[in-house]
């Protein structure tokens, strides 16, 4: 079982640190409780109370502590077995400092008052030696401070008090459904859950609680056909992970949506091979969440654009920022993409982002014009010019986040979401719309190049259309493009009923390497003329 703040101090020396820490300290947290009412556990809060003393006595301008609970369970299946049952939690404490325009940070699970005070020392040391060796000083953009409160991710059921055999039984009934359709061979499914209480303190007067939850169901058909030369697979990511509880898992029907899976698997092994070419294109936003994170989201990031940061994901072609914010013409003028962590049961959403700014919804792209990077307090600063110049506040969008106590925050991507159209169009509207073309739904495997601009993406099933109507299914199909040609070429967008989130809760960053998990919410849309290649098996 995981611990919660409560139950980890009264089981460890934390207890002990507490009483330890002497009035000085304690009168510190009283006096700060005293302003106002204050969330969270008082013995967590005089333990954080350490490390900004120590911090702000050594010489810090600035530094923050985060204390964080996480849990994740796994269970996975095959056919009629369970393949395996997971289940991990971490509980720490990280400090970061700002002395003299450098960062440094370092963490513990040991809570313990000397534990704390020689952690925050050494996140002062590295801060000092990395100034050796910086450029320019760290200047961060001014926030309202004394955020005090809490947030919780909008769950029904909390997917942690669902017993282990529960889960089986949903996941297995759900495989023994799909393998009743002939010629599927094997299925898979499982359930990812996360669950982290973390709390943060700020030298500028913040003190947050959050908890956040994370739910993910999934499935994967696999069909062979009868003289075992062809397979084909059918998963089901039309069923995103979301930032809910257990409720997620039922409303993803699995059990009701697996035949259906299923028999996508088994027609696609007779499905006609796609012909080379130009076609028009449309995308199920189960498919375009994936393009928008690949060639909009990340091409955004702000570090990548100033080539601070290119692992995992590469730099971008969104740069240099003074030569493309407000010129750069990325699509069409009915493209309009915004960020923000506000969307109710996204994964991307909370209160407070890890440096104690209070997310906002920005423009990205607005009439198909790049308008804005994603920026955390010290990435803001760096566009003060051109902010000052639009006639922008200079301010963090909220995009500070670290993956777990023992890693330090940095720029991530927010929920990054293609914003439907006036006219209300629904899949089966658009699909009207098409003389001829295709259209895919779900995600599929992708390649794409180091500065986000040359790109090649599949999918899951892939649907020929002729006069308006589908007339049959079509394999090996992947879409070939350039980014801002792609985007320039989307002709039709969906409206508000058929806007739909996908996501990942695996969005790798930095070095050492972070995981993010991130929502992309978008319409299907229309795109015209795109290259579409057959990446059929040849003997």
């Amino acid at each position: 079982m995981t611990h919660s703040r409560r139950d980890f101090l009264k089981t460890s020396a934390g207890a002990a640190a507490a009483a330890a820490i002497g009035s000085r300290i304690l009168s510190a947290g009283e006096a700060f409780a005293a302003t106002r009412s204050t969330p969270g556990d008082p013995a967590v809060r005089a333990l954080m109370q350490v490390a900004l003393d120590v911090a702000k006595s050594g010489g810090a301008s600035y530094a923050d502590v985060r204390v964080s609970a996480r849990r994740q369970q796994n269970v996975g299946t095959r056919d009629k077995i369970v393949t395996g049952v997971g289940d991990t939690d971490t509980f720490g404490l990280g400090v970061r400092t700002l002395v003299d325009g450098s960062w440094g940070f370092a963490a513990t699970s040991n809570l313990t008052k000397d534990s704390i005070a020689t952690v925050t020392r050494l996140a002062l040391e590295q801060a000092r030696a990395n100034r050796a060796s910086q450029l320019k000083p760290v200047v961060l953009a001014s926030t309202p401070g004394n955020q005090i409160g809490e947030w919780a991710s909008p769950i029904k059921t909390d997917p942690f008090t669902v017993p282990i055999p529960e889960k089986v039984a949903l996941l297995l009934a759900a495989n023994e459904v799909a393998a009743k359709v002939k010629s599927v061979r094997t299925v898979t499914s499982s359930m990812f859950f996360l669950k982290e209480e973390k709390t943060l303190m700020t030298s500028d007067g913040s003190y947050i609680v959050q908890t956040i939850y994370r739910t993910l169901p999934s499935m994967t058909v696999t069909a062979v056909n009868d003289d075992r030369t062809d397979f084909q697979t059918r998963a089901s990511n039309d069923v995103a992970p979301m930032g809910l509880g257990y409720e997620h898992v039922l409303a993803a029907k699995l059990a009701e949506n697996a035949e259906r899976w299923a028999n996508d698997a088994v027609q696609k092994l007779s499905a006609k091979p796609v012909e080379p070419g130009r076609y028009d294109l449309l995308l199920h936003p189960s498919n375009l969440w994936l393009t928008c994170h690949e060639t909009v989201a990340h091409p955004t990031e702000l570090d990548r654009a100033l080539g601070f940061e290119a692992n995992y994901a590469g730099t971008s072609f969104v740069a240099p920022p003074a030569d493309v914010l407000g010129k750069l013409k990325f699509g069409s003028t009915i493209m309009n993409v915004v960020g923000d962590r506000e969307q109710p049961g996204s994964l991307g959403a909370i209160g407070w982002d890890d440096e104690g700014v209070k997310p906002t919804k920005f423009d990205i792209i607005r009439n198909g014009v790049f308008v804005d990077y994603q920026t955390t307090r010290e990435q803001a600063t760096m566009l003060a010019d051109y902010y000052r110049k639009v006639g922008k506040p200079v301010k963090s969008y909220g995009c500070s986040y670290a993956q777990s106590w023992a890693d330090v925050q940095f720029q991530r991507m927010p929920n990054v979401s293609i914003q439907p159209g006036r006219n209300d169009y629904v899949w089966e509207d658009m699909i009207s719309q098409m003389d001829k073309g295709i259209a895919i739904v779900g995600d599929g495997s992708f390649s794409i190049d180091q500065q986000r601009y040359n790109g090649q993406f599949a999918g899951q099933v892939f649907y020929e259309i002729k006069g308006g109507k589908i007339v049959g299914m079509l394999k090996d199909v992947a879409y070939q493009f350039k980014t801002p040609q792609f985007w320039g070429s989307m002709k039709v967008i969906g409206g508000p009923r058929s806007y739909h989130m996908g996501g990942a809760f695996g969005d790798a960053k930095g070095q050492p390497g972070q995981s993010n998990a991130v929502s992309h919410g978008c319409p299907p849309s229309l795109f015209s003329q795109v290259n579409i290649i057959n990446t059929g098996r040849r003997s």
